[in-house]
């Protein structure tokens, strides 16, 4: 390796480069401390970094590039990240955001002259039962209002360490409304994997295959059968990897498991490592939840000291497996499970070509199994009371329970647990939803729902979901719910395949149209046509889910766009007055000669 030009930087990112090593796997791992040291990622770095690894510098300042929490420009001491999610936007979020820009001499979206703070907009925080939100170097800022935006502001302006920054500011709850069987009683550490080892490996996993358990990640597929078909696949070592990214608008209760129940999910990784003689395990934490990686390591570090992890696991000769925490940097599509692993490899998270899949052929090219966290929760259960005790719950195709993330226009925002077949109206009764018109299910990728479907139930044969769960009472704008969405999915397609990577632009732009007023027939029917190319031709999960919740609207809430249309015969390219705005403002004018007839 040649010697660093930059002989200071080197200086500087040697502890970095020491706790980290020299695998290419790191390359994220390094740039995210990389960051927080230098507040963003300095070119220099970019060169040691690619030395470092014996990588191509594009390599490296194409990773950087990727994930939305990394910078490769100054983005200031303190970079306060707004939440954009729709329900954040219901409760004052942009105006809060405005609000801090002005308190700061900001604009939106750039760094202070001093460089000092930046404020600009995020993807959903995972807060969303707890806002208006924001990120703060990562950390999470929640009920944020005018007092704590006052607050915050003083402390930037001092250069106060967010370390010093009042607790209160971060406080984030489990909101915990209504548990169940994994929310409920707790499972000592321990006991789950004893009973697996009582049963031993093949017993075990026809107790997963007698409880029906379906990944609780939203696709539903039999978690039986994946770990099965990672067990048989040859291979010179098999991976356990937990996916814990979960990006998707509305959904928290990862959040909840992990800070509250964490032993649980560790409990059924290593069980899982024993059925498919895996040594080693992944929990590819979301970006979002970064506060959690102290807690994670400490709690990790307590079950090695306790036999649960290491080599001999309780004492039983090879049974060794451990868990590493890898932290992601705000990417939605890595929780598609191959951008996933291609994260994990220290690359651009970009899905990869099905089959062949993980099962046969993840990580590094060896069987990997990647399951939901809440998945990796009921296993432990199931490994601890039984494969029949987990199917006599919930219904012929969906057993067990689901734990619901709900949000929005209701009392009481936050976690519920219940039996699946459970109905729409009987949860939004629990949770205080009034004057409820439509339901979000599952995110913007999942299904939304008007009030004639409030008898359906939460199941794998009906409302499928990954756990988001957002009302929206009467009154709400339908349509800017959808443009929220719409949004959403252009700024996150990875960008790999035409049919999203345009077709997300596509539908952003008709559905800002609409929203505009400038919108007619043609737009209506073009949409329907835009959804079925994304829907048959995307590479990815992303790209067929993006055009559902304006397929929903246009199926199910006709009022919400047609009042929008300014013409149903033709299609304006746009409205010429309406671009002459900043021609007026410019000018100081607005008399009738300024405007056109």
């Amino acid at each position: 390796m040649e010697p660093c030009e930059f002989p200071d930087i080197e200086q500087q990112l040697a502890p970095i480069f020491e706790r980290h090593g020299r695998e290419s796997s790191r390359l994220l791992q390094i740039l995210l401390d990389v960051q927080e040291a230098f507040h963003f990622i300095p070119p220099e770095a970019v060169t040691c970094i690619a030395g470092h690894l014996g990588l191509p510098r594009v390599s490296v300042e194409g990773a950087a590039g990727f994930y939305s929490f990394l910078s490769l420009k100054p983005a200031g001491e303190y970079r306060i990240l707004f939440s954009d999610n729709v329900t954040d936007q219901m409760l004052g979020n942009p105006e809060l955001m405005q609000y801090f820009c002005n308190k700061l001499w900001l604009e939106p979206g750039k760094v202070s002259e001093d460089n000092l703070v930046s404020a600009d907009r995020t993807s959903c925080t995972g807060m969303c039962d707890q806002g208006p939100a924001a990120l703060v170097n990562g950390w999470p800022l929640t009920n944020l209002d005018q007092d704590r935006l006052d607050l915050i502001a003083e402390l930037i302006r001092s250069k106060e360490p967010i370390s010093r920054w009042p607790p209160i500011l971060f406080e984030v709850k489990d909101n915990i409304r209504r548990a169940d069987v994994l929310l409920g009683d707790a499972l000592e550490p321990g006991v789950a994997i004893k009973a697996a080892l009582e049963r031993g490996a093949d017993a075990t996993l026809r107790e997963m295959e007698t409880s029906g358990l379906r990944g609780r990640g939203g696709a539903g597929f039999s978690t039986a059968r994946k770990w099965s078909g990672c067990r048989a696949s040859p291979g010179l070592a098999h991976y356990i990897v937990c996916n814990a990214d979960e990006g998707e608008p509305g959904t928290f209760k990862d959040r909840v498991l992990l800070n509250s129940y964490a032993d649980l999910v560790f409990e059924g990784m290593t069980i899982g490592a024993k059925v498919m003689g895996s040594a080693k395990g992944f929990l590819y934490l979301r970006g979002e939840y970064r506060y959690l990686l102290e807690r994670l390591e400490s709690i990790l570090a307590r079950r090695r000291a306790t036999g649960l992890l290491g080599r001999d696991i309780l004492g039983v000769t090879g049974f060794d497996f451990d868990i590493e925490v890898h932290l992601g940097a705000g990417a939605y599509i890595c929780g598609e499970e191959s951008a996933l692993i291609e994260s994990l490899e220290g690359k651009r998270g970009r899905p990869r070509n099905r089959p062949p899949f993980p099962a046969a052929h993840g990580y590094f090219h060896q069987p990997t199994v990647v399951n939901n966290v809440e998945t990796f929760a009921c296993a432990a259960r199931i490994a601890a009371q039984g494969g029949k005790w987990f199917a006599a719950m919930g219904t012929r195709q969906s057993s067990g329970s689901k734990i619901l993330s709900i949000s929005g226009d209701c009392a009481r925002p936050g976690i519920y647990e219940y039996p699946f077949g459970v109905s729409v109206k009987e949860i939004l009764d629990d949770c205080g939803g009034e004057d409820v018109y439509a339901v979000q299910i599952g995110g913007p990728s999942g299904i939304l729902i008007s009030w004639k479907e409030f008898g359906r139930c939460i199941s794998f044969e009906d409302l499928p979901t990954a756990g988001a769960f957002t009302i929206f009472k009467r009154g709400r704008d339908i349509l800017q719910v959808v443009r929220n969405y719409a949004h959403f999915f252009a700024h996150e397609s990875c960008g790999f395949c035409t049919p999203c990577r345009v077709g997300t632009q596509l539908q952003k732009k008709i559905v800002d149209k609409m929203a505009n007023g400038n919108g007619t027939s043609s737009n209506l029917e073009e949409l329907k046509h835009l959804g079925h190319i994304m829907r048959t031709m995307s590479h990815c999960g992303l790209g067929h889910t993006a055009a559902n919740p304006v397929l929903d609207m246009l199926d199910k809430f006709p009022g919400a766009y047609e009042k929008k249309l300014k013409n149903l015969a033709f299609e304006p390219a746009f409205d010429l007055d309406s671009a002459l705005e900043t021609a007026r403002k410019i000018s100081g004018r607005d008399d009738p000669w300024a405007h056109l007839p």
